[in-house]
């Protein structure tokens, strides 16, 4: 059985990202593998990427420069899809992760993965759903800030406890994909199924850090683990 680390490639639209991300961001990605290419794309030369420039070291990020010649075009966007591809055919690599807002990386995701390698997207939640939905898995870049203050923390519980609702429907769909005979099903197939079924699905997005934690705080689902045995999960 090969249990060699994943190998990725991590692609950054600097123009469509911000640095604050940077953090969160890698350790995310290592979670998922190593990140053996660590590109970041845009004009270095303009002082509003100057955070990116802060944390390039800190991060063994290679900046490819891209001077904004002309207005309209965006040379950034094109030289990182032309060096993706060339990655994609070395045939190194089991995974891409590209961390863009941009919906221009719709086609580039979907191309990817016609190669049966997996493409995790990062992007803020204004990201179209065209690029949300070309990724094998696709994740909000807001639950990978720091908070800076409770303030902010108590705001977003607000809003996530707003959001609850909307997940209810997806959890209960993807529970009666897998429930047996007695009405259980493992919740470690719950989450596998929810990434088939909706690649931007994220606990974190509700306010709870663990699928565990979020199909508790919905109230719909009994949930249980046997001696020793994985959590299952059955509707109330």
């Amino acid at each position: 059985m090969d249990h060699r680390t994943p190998k990725l490639a991590v692609l950054i639209d600097a123009d469509n990202a911000s640095d604050k991300i940077a953090a969160g961001l890698f350790e995310e990605i290592a979670k998922i593998g190593e990140a053996s290419v660590r590109r970041i794309y845009g004009d270095f030369s303009s002082t509003r990427l100057k955070g990116w420039t802060d944390v390039l070291p800190k991060y063994g990020l290679l900046p490819h420069q891209q001077f904004a010649y002309t207005t309209g075009k965006n040379a950034s966007d094109i030289a990182l899809v032309i060096d993706a591809m060339d990655l994609l055919h070395s045939g190194r690599f089991d995974g891409f992760c590209l961390v863009s807002s941009d919906s221009d990386f719709t086609r580039l995701a979907a191309r990817i993965r016609e190669h049966g390698v997996d493409v995790y997207g990062f992007g803020e939640q204004k990201t179209p759903e065209s690029f949300r939905q070309a990724c094998h898995r696709f994740i909000y870049t807001e639950n990978l800030l720091e908070l800076p203050n409770q303030e902010q923390v108590e705001a977003i519980k607000a809003g996530a406890k707003k959001k609850l609702k909307e997940a209810v429907p997806l959890l209960l769909r993807a529970f009666g994909q897998l429930e047996d005979d007695q009405g259980w099903a493992p919740l470690s197939a719950l989450g596998s199924r929810l990434a088939i079924m909706a690649p931007d699905f994220d606990p974190r997005s509700f306010g709870f850090r663990k699928l565990s934690d979020l199909v508790r705080g919905t109230n719909k689902f009994e949930v249980e683990q046997a001696s020793g045995g994985p959590l299952r999960i059955r509707s109330r």
